[in-house]
């Protein structure tokens, strides 16, 4: 939930100009409202956090405030010469750290988490513990069992590595074969041309043209969707290729 004070500052350090800045402050702050339900209708209170849900306004005054936020933290693990990387999607946020040791890079994403969750609660922000994950690239080919991550001293959990990790729909695994990624869209599409057998009605199915807008519209998007992480020179995609051509076959009879 942003803090209204904060954000209005924010606003004004940003060099806009100044009727925005006078707008946003009477926008945001003192702000009251009071919540209906049947025939109860609860007392006015004060709102002295966050930006509305599901207003058009919301998402770019969050970036505004998480701009300064993400700055601060840069320059925290910079000056603290912490060598993690720091990167956000909304409220998706990543810490990358590299490594020959696994033991040097939980003790950087250690020391870089206890800064994060300090910075937030200035901030008036928190983290979801039960939402943080922890994963590991490696490219030996021998048994890697990397250690967990504790981060219970600071209000977190004992993090256990997965052997893949999914984010924003992108499937990766530890050595990037994209194996898991390439079998998980295209089970999903053959189960989608299954489906298509149920279009149309009971004198008639639908026609070869539809199917194939359906295939080009519909299906095709979802199979390789992502296909720039593994669809490149020199890359090894037989596999992928193999299970690509088990779904068209799926799709063609």
């Amino acid at each position: 939930m942003l803090n209204h004070q904060l954000l209005s500052l924010i606003i004004k350090k940003a060099g806009f100009n100044q009727h925005i800045s006078f707008f946003f402050t009477d926008y945001l702050v003192n702000r009251k409202t009071n919540y209906s339900w049947n025939n109860f209708s609860s007392s006015t209170f004060n709102i002295n956090i966050g930006v509305g849900q599901g207003s058009v306004l919301s998402p770019i005054l969050s970036a505004l405030y998480l701009s300064l936020f993400i700055y601060i933290l840069e320059n925290q693990l910079k000056n603290l010469k912490i060598p993690t990387s720091f990167i956000s999607f909304v409220n998706d946020s990543l810490f990358i750290s590299q490594s020959n040791s696994i033991d040097i890079s939980n003790s950087c994403l250690y020391c870089s988490y206890n800064v994060l969750t300090n910075l937030l609660e200035k901030f008036g922000l928190v983290v979801k513990h039960s939402k943080t994950e922890i994963f590991h690239f490696n490219r030996s080919h021998g048994v890697f069992n990397p250690s967990p991550l504790d981060l219970s001293l600071l209000g977190g959990n004992i993090l256990l590595p997965s052997n893949t990790w999914k984010y924003l729909g992108f499937i990766f695994d530890r050595k990037l074969t994209f194996y898991q990624h390439v079998d998980f869209y295209v089970n999903k599409t053959i189960s989608m041309v299954k489906c298509m057998k149920l279009l149309g009605n009971s004198s008639r199915s639908i026609n070869p043209l539809q199917k194939y807008l359906l295939y080009k519209s519909c299906v095709l998007p979802i199979a390789l969707y992502g296909f720039q992480l593994w669809f490149y020179n020199h890359a090894p995609i037989a596999y992928h290729m193999k299970i690509l051509n088990k779904m068209q076959r799926h799709a063609a009879i």
